[in-house]
């Protein structure tokens, strides 16, 4: 789909500044073509960087995409460890990027990640500083509600110690304490069929627009996301007002 050719259909298309991706459908694309699910996983990792890449060509700000849950844990750990070393590969070769002018940054809490993971995160985060094209938002061992007990928590210490007080406190307050300094999504996407949040951003979510389908991860291709942009600009977004109908002339 020439989504951005600048023709007749789609010159006014509106790029959404931030769009969330829960990258689902791994495992279920691997079981497909029997295979383990660890090539899922692989397939899954090449995927979100040519999606990151098409958001930086039309001109996307930021993108969060849901990388590992704090609920993943739980999986077999033959299958986290696989997916840390796939976290280990992508940071030894984020440099990549580095010359597409991408910045990223990582999400969630990361104190419990493996000692050279989280040195291997400040060395990404680092090189990519000063890059001001899209901003990449890995959210690694994340969880929308830890998050939001992490603002809460930060926000109880500031009032203890009298930085803050309480009469202070707004909707405002709770955003700056989270983890990412960027707009709420605009638009948040998840393929592979299911029609959940899994705890992906629910207080910055309030007012993002959703777009699901039944495509498994792996194979979400740039044309897919054309495609949900261009739903996305169907969309009337009245964040909880009343947009006015013009009146039509007599």
């Amino acid at each position: 789909m020439a989504l951005f050719n600048k023709n007749a259909e789609t010159a006014n298309v509106v790029v959404p500044t931030h769009i969330g991706i829960i990258m689902d459908g791994n495992g279920r694309w691997a079981k497909k073509r029997m295979l383990p699910r660890s090539a899922g996983h692989v397939a899954g990792s090449e995927n979100f960087k040519t999606i990151a890449r098409h958001c930086n060509k039309i001109g996307v700000k930021y993108l969060t995409v849901y990388a590992f849950s704090t609920e993943n844990w739980k999986r077999p750990k033959a299958e986290v460890d696989g997916i840390m070393n796939l976290l280990r590969k992508y940071l030894k070769d984020s440099t990549n990027f580095k010359a597409e002018n991408i910045k990223l940054r990582f999400i969630g809490e990361l104190s419990v990640l493996p000692e050279d993971i989280r040195e291997l995160i400040k060395t990404a985060e680092a090189e990519s500083s000063e890059a001001t094209g899209l901003t990449v938002y890995m959210a690694v061992n994340y969880g929308g509600r830890d998050e939001i007990v992490h603002a809460v928590k930060r926000i109880a210490e500031e009032v203890r110690s009298g930085a803050l007080n309480i009469e202070e406190i707004t909707e405002e307050t709770v955003s700056e304490r989270l983890y990412a300094d960027c707009p709420d999504p605009d638009f948040i996407i998840r393929p592979s069929g299911e029609y959940r949040l899994s705890n992906f951003l629910p207080w910055q979510s309030a007012y993002s627009e959703f777009w699901y389908s039944d495509v498994l991860w792996p194979d979400f291709s740039p044309d897919d996301l054309d495609k949900a942009i261009l739903d996305f600009n169907k969309r009337n977004r009245r964040f909880g007002g009343v947009k006015e109908e013009k009146e039509e002339s007599e």
